[in-house]
Formats: C-alpha cells, structure tokens, sequence
C-alpha cells in the first residue's frame, strides 16, 4: 500500500546499473510510498567486476555494492542511492545446488543510514558445458533455456579478453564463436555457459525482484521510537524448543527487529509462528 507520507514520497534516489535492473527495482518501490529511481546514463558499474572475470571483484559483495551505491550518487549529485549486486556459488543450506544470492542496498546520505536485503535462490539458470561444434548442445540448450537466457562462449583452455563472447541469442551466432572459441583454444573445446548478466538471464531477474520486494517493504516501515525508515529484522534468537521433548534447538525462537538509525529493538516471535522444532532437529531426539 502507498503511503503518502513517507519521508521518501516523491523523492528521487539514484540506481546504479548499466543492465536495466530499474525494471525489477522501480516498481515495488514507487508502489510502496512513490520513491522514484534515476539511472544514471553511461555509468559503468563494470569496472567494480564483471561475472566473466575480464575484470576482477575487489572485496565482498557488501562492499562492492556499496562502492556502487555511491557512484551512482557521486555522480546524479543526489543523496538516496541504490545497488545491486549478484553471486553465485554453493547454496548455504544445499551447497550441492548453485544458489544466486542477490543484495540490494540503499544508502541515505541525509540520515546517515544503510538499509539492506537478500535473498538466496536456487531457482536462476546457471550452468555450463563444453562442445567443439554446436550439435554436442542437442541437450544443454533447452535445459538452459535458450534462447530466452543468452549465452557466453570463450576457449575452455585459454583465457583471453577478446575471445569471450556474451550475450549470445542466435544459433548462427552461437555456432560462429564455437568455431572461434574452440579453434583458438589448445584442448579444442568451447567453453559454454549461461550469461549471468541480469538483462540477459530472465530468471536472475525474478530473483532480484524478489529482493526489491523485501527492501520496499522494509523501508516502507518506520522506526516505532524515531520514524526512521528501514524497520526490520536486524538479528535472531536460537532455542525454538523441540516439538518432543522440550529442549533448545539451534533453531531460530524469536526475531530481534531494529532501526537503521537509533539502537531501539523489539524481540518478536518467528515471522513464520513456527512454535516448535521438528525432533529431526533436536541434538537431544536426534543425536
């Protein structure tokens, strides 16, 4: 629901992209209480990394999408900025599934804040394989989705920048880079993988809606003590008791709720009112 009268109706709040995310990231903002998004046009955010390794990531993801919070903000001359940034590695719950862990941050330079969500899916396509012609994809291309999720293509065994080609969506461009890929490279091969590039892998997108989502939520709640937008789960409390026994698992039991300017908490049950642990869970029931 809109509020009319949230600190931030109205205002403009610079989103660093180069890669149309303001598609993902407008809306459940501007729904929530109408803060409106700039893009900075030709603002290259690549220089802080690249998904296909030309250019490196220096430091986490935090840090990197802080770095380009700011540089959409340096440059618009505006004090409320945004960010995305994406990675993708072994799920922490599942470490055998890829999992894409999204952050989108937004800074406000008037209050001195940093409001902050994630959201970890194993839902984005994210693979990759080998071919020397284009026949040995008979099987990966449908599973990757393609051609509504681009590809990439460089050697497998060399790396080098002018052999990495991206944003593939045709099979006669695909076929030409193999060739390319797989001449240039000493074992033969092309290597084959989705591009990760959020306007070129639609289920990315989804995901970084999702996080757009819980962040427009939570900067629509203000703080109970000082109004301060970004009210929302800062910390937990383990010990849900088991459902058997009654003892203190390593599951969450309460919620700690905080403001992203003044030290105000609230302890709240689990979002989810899950009241007790399965016995599955307990070190007691289930040593």
């Amino acid at each position: 629901m809109r509020e009319c009268s949230h600190p931030y109706a109205g205002r403009y709040a610079a989103l660093a992209t180069k890669h149309g995310k303001e598609r993902q990231i407008a809306r459940p903002l501007r729904v929530a209480f109408d803060l409106l998004l700039y893009v900075p046009p030709d603002l290259d955010t690549d220089v802080l990394g690249t998904f296909s390794g030309e250019i490196a990531r220096h430091g986490s993801p935090v840090d990197v999408v802080l770095q380009k919070a700011h540089m959409g903000m340096q440059v618009s001359g505006l004090p409320l900025g945004l960010a995305n940034e994406g990675s993708f590695g072994p799920h922490p719950m599942f470490p055998f599934l890829v999992a894409d862990t999204e952050l989108l941050v937004f800074i406000d330079d008037e209050r001195g804040i940093q409001v902050q969500e994630m959201v970890v899916s194993e839902h984005v396509l994210a693979a990759q394989t080998t071919a020397r012609v284009l026949a040995d994809l008979n099987t990966f291309l449908p599973r990757v989705l393609f051609p509504s999720h681009a590809l990439l293509v460089r050697p497998n065994a060399l790396y080098q920048h002018d052999l990495i080609f991206k944003g593939i969506t045709t099979l006669d461009v695909l076929t030409e880079k193999i060739t390319r890929a797989a001449s240039a490279s000493p074992d033969g091969l092309a290597l084959v993988e989705t591009d990760l590039r959020a306007h070129m892998n639609p289920t990315r997108r989804r995901v970084i809606r999702q996080v757009a989502v819980r962040l427009a939520r939570r900067l629509a709640h203000l703080c109970p003590a000082c109004h301060t937008p970004g009210w929302g789960r800062v910390d937990t409390l383990l010990g849900l008791p088991c459902e058997w026994c009654g003892e203190a698992t390593d599951l969450v039991r309460e919620e700690i709720l905080g403001c992203a300017a003044c030290p105000y908490r609230q302890c709240v049950p689990r979002s989810d009112g899950l009241l007790h642990a399965s016995a599955a869970a307990c070190p007691a029931c289930n040593p």
